[in-house]
């Protein structure tokens, strides 16, 4: 692989470390401040918003001009966000504008991160020849997956007692940091990560690529993205896979909170003890997906709907843990059933949308649907919070949920089989 190549993965990896890390110093900081504990799964509401909202426009941004300027902007808009947050207290410091703060601020950062997207995964289309596509896009979800783990676990390790109290005693000689609390202190920290991904975007070569956006009409773009989720959905592959990914994201940012949640109460867990748990569900994901990619070819795809099923109703054994004993090895597994699950679900939505209308049009309806399911499951979760619903009846019925709706899938595509609806898949495609 070129050096370029690597400077792209580098930059990718510390940006996507920040915003994971960024996630938990928010939690820690909104707990700080006594606020309601509904509030902590709307800050992943508002991280998502922007992948939503601006679904029809942020590929025609990142088409716009060169992809290592995109990401270095977007990941400056996330360095605002993360300044915003450091500062709250000059915008309000308590009651419910001061939680507002912080949500505004995240949802800064969402915006960097739902623009920065496309241009990560374009670029990578750009830079190197088709044949080194495969190895690039396994480079880019293996540091994904890395980041998230090491995300998560630098969040917890920043705001833990020993580690902050360490920060907190750091002096800069006549500069006044305002630095007064542990999630304060981590934040501060992260936007040190943020900036070395800067530095790293500054690096990107210019693929001389000629930028152009294929139009500014707003209403001309919206019409296309319309046009292409009608196609996407009305395909009967690409409905299955994309029903299938869409549950799974909005599946995973639920039980990323509700796994806090239940190790507070459950195992009696601070939040930067819980947050080991979460890097626990993360390395199931990866060993899961290693497995998937090894032995499920891409025509048998559809074949691990079943395993979506298992994984609902193995979510609901959390609710007889009570010793990190039993919750680890369970936790690795629910993370396992849903690497193997979804790995293979997602590069079978990829190939249809290849096929369909091309890669970037492809992610950015997979990126609206399955943001729009975090949003929705965010947001019946935190309803459920705030009316004070018992987190083990929330894991039941999370479980079920899953299983009942992956059931229904599974119908579906076993309807479209028989009918004789469905496209053949060549068995020699690589995922």
């Amino acid at each position: 692989m070129p050096l370029g190549f690597y400077i792209i993965m580098a930059a990718q990896f510390f940006s996507s470390l920040a915003d994971n890390a960024l996630l938990v110093a928010a939690i820690a900081l909104l707990l700080e401040m006594n606020s309601p504990a509904w509030l902590t799964p709307m800050l992943k509401f508002f991280f998502t918003i922007s992948y939503v909202a601006f679904a029809a426009f942020v590929g025609a941004f990142a088409d716009s001009m060169p992809k290592g300027r995109v990401m270095f902007i977007t990941n400056t808009i996330k360095i605002v966000g993360c300044l915003i947050m450091f500062f709250y207290q000059a915008l309000s410091s308590s009651g419910p504008a001061a939680y507002f703060a912080i949500l505004f601020a995240y949802a800064v950062v969402g915006l960097g991160a739902a623009a920065y997207s496309p241009a990560k995964y374009g670029i990578l289309t750009e830079y190197l020849p088709h044949q080194k596509l495969v190895i690039a896009n396994g480079w880019i979800e293996g540091l994904t997956v890395a980041s998230i783990i090491l995300g998560t676990l630098l969040g917890g390790v920043l705001i833990s007692r020993p580690v902050s109290a360490r920060l907190l005693g750091i002096d800069f000689p006549f500069i006044d940091t305002g630095v007064d609390t542990a999630p304060e202190a981590a934040i501060a920290v992260i936007i040190v990560f943020y900036a070395i991904a800067a530095v790293f975007n500054l690096y990107i070569p210019d693929t001389g690529v000629d930028h152009r956006a294929p139009s500014k009409n707003p209403l001309y773009l919206v019409h296309e993205f319309a046009h292409c989720v009608r196609l996407l959905w009305t395909d009967k592959l690409g409905q299955i896979s994309l029903a299938t990914t869409t549950l799974f994201w909005g599946a995973g940012a639920t039980l990323q909170f509700i796994v806090l949640k239940w190790a507070e109460v459950a195992l009696g867990y601070t939040l930067s003890q819980a947050t080991v748990l979460q890097g626990v569900t993360a390395l199931g994901i990866a060993a899961g997906a290693i497995f998937a990619a090894k032995f499920v070819p891409l025509n048998r795809a559809v074949n691990v709907v079943p395993v979506g099923i298992a994984m609902g109703l193995i979510v609901i054994a959390m609710n007889f843990a009570r010793s990190v004993e039993f919750a680890i090895p369970l936790l690795v597994l629910i993370g396992m059933l849903a690497g193997f699950f979804v790995v293979p679900m997602n590069a079978l939505l990829q190939h249809r949308g290849h096929i369909l209308m091309g890669a970037g049009h492809s992610i950015a309806v997979q990126n609206f649907n399955e943001n729009l399911s975090i949003l929705v499951m965010l947001a019946v979760y935190a309803m459920l919070i705030m009316l004070d619903v018992s987190i083990y009846t929330v894991i039941a019925l999370f479980g079920l949920f899953v299983s009942l709706t992956m059931a229904l899938v599974r119908r579906r595509h076993l309807y479209n089989a028989r009918a004789g609806l469905l496209p053949v898949v060549p068995s020699d495609v690589h995922h």
